[in-house]
């Protein structure tokens, strides 16, 4: 018997997130230098995409480095910067070919110019009008920091007379926000621990959570596919009966 349509708009699977955790460990396991491992990590990120363009996905969301990352030490941040560089320009020639439109958020300033620059490139060469997969890259982000901006954004704006009380609203937020997706429907995290790490906290409030313990550069696409599939699986309620 088929599916009611019911439950196949339910299921939809459209905007997924994914905490891409264990690069270092990866390295350490395997005798290499860290920067290996991120190395590694982007190599993994490719095939990702191509898995979700197969699937139809309309965004791919990736917590690429987080505010509090600004903590590690001085070589590893700089080995990631020239990371994002060579990955930018070794990918956004593919991700034109497969009309695959790029953006960074978070706070992109603290990376220097030579990495705003790149960035404005990628973004402005992979606009288009009906992108195959919408591919978000969180760059300096932290999800208290976001909520945090959003807050003194629009309470500026109230003051300035710019804004009304009343026309707060969960669409104001989002468009007060950094993050490009309203909401997600799936987040997965790799690398064993199983938390959130400040990453889309008010974007996720309805996810399903998928935590695996593989590390990123060992997460494949079958992985993958398995946790769409669990996700197609799930009745979401939203709190109500069904």
């Amino acid at each position: 018997m088929a599916k009611p349509l019911k439950n196949l708009v339910q299921n939809h699977l459209g905007n997924v997130a994914i905490i891409m955790d264990g690069n270092g460990r990866w390295a350490k396991k395997n005798a290499l230098k860290i920067s290996k491992g991120h190395e590694k990590g982007v190599s993994i990120v490719k095939e990702i995409v191509e898995e979700s363009i197969n699937q139809k996905i309309k965004s791919l969301t990736l917590y690429a480095f987080s505010s509090e990352n600004w903590g590690r030490p001085v070589q590893e941040i700089n080995a990631i910067k020239n990371l994002i560089i060579s990955a930018i320009n070794d990918q956004v020639p593919e991700l034109v070919e497969q009309s695959v439109e790029l953006k960074f958020f978070g706070d992109v300033a603290m990376f220097g110019e030579d990495i705003i620059s790149k960035i404005k490139y990628a973004e402005s060469t992979t606009k288009f009008k009906n992108p195959s997969l919408k591919l978000n890259i969180a760059l300096g982000y932290g999800g208290q920091q976001d909520i945090l901006s959003v807050v003194r954004n629009i309470s500026k704006d109230v003051l300035k007379g710019k804004v009304s009380l009343d026309n707060i609203d969960g669409a104001l937020i989002n468009r007060y926000s950094c993050v490009p997706e309203s909401s997600i429907d799936l987040l997965i995290r790799t690398g064993g621990d199983k938390r959130i790490s400040n990453f889309l906290l008010y974007q996720i409030a309805y996810s399903e959570i998928c935590f695996l313990d593989s590390y990123w550069p060992d997460f494949s696409r079958l992985e993958y596919i398995n946790c769409i599939e669990q996700y197609k699986k799930v009745s979401r309620r939203f709190g109500k009966r069904v």
